[in-house]
């Protein structure tokens, strides 16, 4: 097997019983923290479900030296971060990753909320109404329920199949018995003897020592507790039992008494059950029209027990039952069995982790260094996965009409040789002379004209890049099409992204959009791939499959924004294509496109890809559609009896002035917005603000789902919060300004921003038609802002100067809004 990854995690265990894991990685941008508390949702007192979970929320209500307002969840919202917390069935993560120079008073402020809550009891009741919301939006989500009834062949002692998320009815709030039972959970598991703290950064192992002492100074000091063992999954005899629908086939294995290095034993049978490649379970089933997708994932796993939890999407045109896909699964596993002791599969197993960490952000290396997996299969792991098959037993096919063979490796995961060298422009085509480099042009003009533009705007030493190409179509596509390009793409997605690339491909109105980010190395030839695939999808891939299951209210509405902002909105849906009709579709297209971070080397294998781009280069700018001075208001249909509503405000214009105030808006409104529509006011546990940029065109987004309060009632609450920006932004001390303009402008260095954030801004810019200095300019625009120009621009948010988009699950309401074009069907 390939060598340990260097340079290694420094794990310690401190004399007060925290364990750290610290890892020191110079490449990263950000970095990040986990902090693991060893109590969960299981661990809670029976009487109070739910407890576990409103704890979590508790903690972020602030404390005394940290009020909400300067509290972690606003500061790292100020900086550019992002946050979130997690409670398990026997854990809770707190997790968040910043920039290093806000790392210090990040970790400060976790630290402070784990040692020094406050718990009052008002603020308990309000925070339990979120908990409330939270309840009945997934007791209304689909996907939530169907995951919840994935337990129901388990013992119905088990705590896997109670109810923990807490609502209105289990958290008897005002109760003594209760508040007693909040304090000794939180006493008995909130202290160093339960808590592992994972931090990545580019800072040193000691640097990043040193920080970990902020963290943990403040915390309680205790030894650890035990977390009572579990009941047995099954109450019978049987360890599996399946459920079965016309969508899906699930079958669920419940294993007892596993050996330590289970946790990487299970992942390492996930990670070859989940694989695409001929030869295999999911390659065969997609053969014989059985079924499109495959997923395995362990559920569970604590104290020597796990769930394995294998999920097949059936085809929609599926004829064999169950028993056909079962007696399928037990002779790949009866081969599998066989075989996984075989080097090639260890050596790619390896290869996979490896580039994990080499190529995954500061979070979620923070998070896989916290987990018990390691790179590299340890040989416990070897008699664990032995153990787990013996547990599933698989039985092998009398006459298998399968022949079963080991994946062939990942040729994205080792090194290409260099191309030799070549013209920029070698293997273009007629239809490709929009391609350029920023070097071979001579005037800025005739740059920023080119079809697909080479950016200097980010790094080329990093060893990240991106590339994002747009295509245009002469009419909205049928609707089948994107599914089934997504689906020709779906193998190379796998590939690419184990080799450290993410590959996308999305669809909004008449435009199609193909995005490249992640190690440069490998990019063109996952580009050469993609192109063949958009092209020339094989035919299995035009098979119909099931409709995706329906999203909550506010996710439908964020995925309808984007065409609406396009000025777009869907009617009848046109016929289903088919293979015949794919060319002369293609042959309508008009592509453009943006690379940045690439060497100068890859620019010629870059330039040889696209000759295989389907479609014709086009160079001539499109603009965002203006709506200045108009209301606009869009339904679309909800699923759910919830009430949402977006609303989505363009700057006034397209000037990076306006950009930036708008910025410095967004960034002083969060945590006020947040406080007035969730915390004082609970309407719902959806709240959110903050700027979003669509197709070139920058505002502020204002979002809210409720359970109870009508879109009407909410966009009034979001119109008073506005109309009050003037005076809040008029309060400002002229020190808190400075710092809060400092703050947003280090957030736009290039040379800081992670590559995702840093590329979006870029291909924003040139849909904003900015030039290839837009970041810089945007930066100084923001150190340039003064009081009169931010107070201006709170004034023109008012007065809709930019126009005011609203995208809501309700009908309009009487007054200043027009119905744009019509409702939007149901997503």
């Amino acid at each position: 097997m390939p060598a340990p990854i260097h340079p290694p995690v420094h794990h310690e265990s401190l004399a007060n019983g925290l364990r750290l894991a610290l890892r020191h990685a110079p490449g990263l941008k950000r970095c990040a923290a986990v902090l693991r508390v060893a109590a969960g949702s299981h661990d809670a007192p029976l009487p109070w479900p739910g407890l576990a979970h409103f704890l979590e929320h508790l903690l972020f209500l602030g404390t005394e030296r940290f009020p909400a307002s300067e509290g972690l969840m606003a500061y790292v919202q100020r900086q550019g971060g992002q946050l979130n917390a997690q409670t398990g069935e026997r854990r809770t993560d707190f997790f968040f990753e910043l920039p290093p120079q806000a790392f210090a008073s990040g970790l400060e402020r976790l630290g402070d909320m784990l040692a020094h809550p406050r718990l009052h009891p008002d603020e308990q009741l309000r925070e339990r109404e979120v908990l409330e919301a939270e309840y009945l939006a997934w007791s209304q989500d689909a996907a939530a329920q169907q995951h919840q009834a994935l337990f129901d062949g388990l013992a119905t002692d088990h705590p896997l199949r109670g109810f923990h998320a807490g609502n209105r009815d289990s958290l008897a709030v005002q109760h003594p018995d209760f508040q007693q039972a909040l304090k000794d959970y939180y006493q008995r598991f909130y202290q160093t003897g339960q808590m592992t703290l994972s931090l990545v950064g580019p800072q040193p192992v000691d640097e990043l020592q040193r920080l970990a002492q902020l963290l943990i100074s403040p915390l309680r000091v205790g030894a650890r507790q035990p977390q009572s063992p579990p009941r047995p999954l099954m109450s019978e005899a049987v360890s599996c039992y399946q459920q079965a629908s016309e969508q899906q086939l699930n079958l669920l294995f419940a294993c007892e008494g596993l050996p330590e290095s289970s946790a990487e034993a299970l992942d390492y049978l996930c990670t070859w059950l989940n694989c695409a490649k001929p030869g295999g379970l999911l390659a065969e089933l997609r053969q014989r029209q059985w079924a499109d997708n495959l997923k395995a994932t362990a559920l569970y796993h604590f104290a020597g027990q796990a769930l394995l939890h294998v999920q097949f999407q059936l085809s929609a045109t599926a004829t064999a039952q169950p028993a056909s896909i079962r007696s399928l699964f037990n002779d790949w596993l009866s081969f599998f069995g066989q075989q996984y002791t075989a080097p090639t599969l260890g050596e790619e197993y390896a290869l996979l982790q490896q580039r994990k960490r080499q190529s995954g952000s500061a979070l979620s290396l923070a998070r896989l260094d916290i987990e018990p997996v390691q790179p590299l299969l340890p040989e416990p792991a070897v008699g664990a996965l032995a153990a787990i098959l013996h547990q599933l037993n698989p039985a092998p096919v009398d006459n298998p009409a399968s022949t079963w063979q080991l994946p062939p490796p990942n040729p994205f995961l080792r090194s290409a040789e260099e191309p030799p060298a070549a013209g920029l422009i070698r293997g273009q085509t007629s239809a490709h002379r929009g391609l350029r480099t920023f070097a071979q042009d001579r005037t800025r003009g005739r740059r920023e004209r080119s079809a697909l533009q080479f950016s200097q705007a980010l790094p080329e030493t990093s060893g990240e890049g991106a590339l994002c190409l747009r295509w245009r179509l002469a009419s909205t596509p049928p609707a089948n099409l994107q599914p089934v390009l997504a689906r020709s793409l779906q193998g190379l997605i796998d590939d690419a992204g184990q080799a450290g690339v993410e590959l996308s491909f999305s669809e909004t109105g008449n435009q199609w959009l193909l995005k490249l980010l992640g190690r440069h190395e490998p990019m063109p030839a996952i580009l050469e791939q993609a192109l063949l695939c958009l092209s020339q999808p094989a035919d299995a891939h035009w098979q119909a499959t099931q409709s995706p299951p329906a999203l909550i209210a506010i996710r439908q509405l964020l995925k309808a924004l984007p065409e609406v902002c396009l000025g777009q909105v869907p009617g009848t849906t046109a016929a289903a294509a088919g293979p015949a009709d794919l060319p002369a579709i293609w042959a309508s297209a008009h592509w453009d496109g943006l690379a940045a971070g690439l060497p100068a080397s890859t620019h010629s294998a870059v330039t040889r890809a696209l000759s295989r781009a389907p479609g014709s280069a086009d160079s001539e700018p499109t603009s965002p559609v203006a709506i200045a001075g108009q209301r606009l208001w869009s339904t679309v249909p909800s699923h759910s009896d919830e009430h949402a509503l977006l609303l989505f405000c363009p700057t006034p214009s397209r000037e990076v002035a306006d950009e930036a105030a708008w910025r410095l808006l967004a960034q002083l409104s969060q945590t006020p917005f947040y406080q007035r529509l969730r915390v004082e006011l609970q309407l719902g546990y959806a709240v959110f603000s903050g700027v979003r940029q669509i197709h070139g065109q920058t505002g502020l987004l204002f979002g809210v789902q409720s359970p109870g309060t009508p879109a009407a009632q909410l966009l009034g609450h979001i119109e008073a919060f506005i109309r009050q920006l003037p005076a809040q932004l008029a309060s400002l001390d002229d020190a808190t300004l400075a710092e809060q303009v400092q703050t947003l402008a280090g957030q736009l260095d290039s040379h800081t921003l992670p590559l995702p954030q840093a590329f979006e801004l870029l291909w924003q810019g040139k849909l904003a038609h900015h030039p290839s200095d837009y970041l810089a300019q945007l930066q100084q625009a923001v150190l340039h802002l003064q009081r009169p120009a931010l107070l201006d621009a709170a004034h023109y948010l008012e007065q809709a100067a930019g126009g005011w988009r609203c995208v809501s699950s309700d009908a309009s309401p009487q007054g200043a809004w027009q119905t744009a074009g019509g409702s939007l069907p149901g997503l």
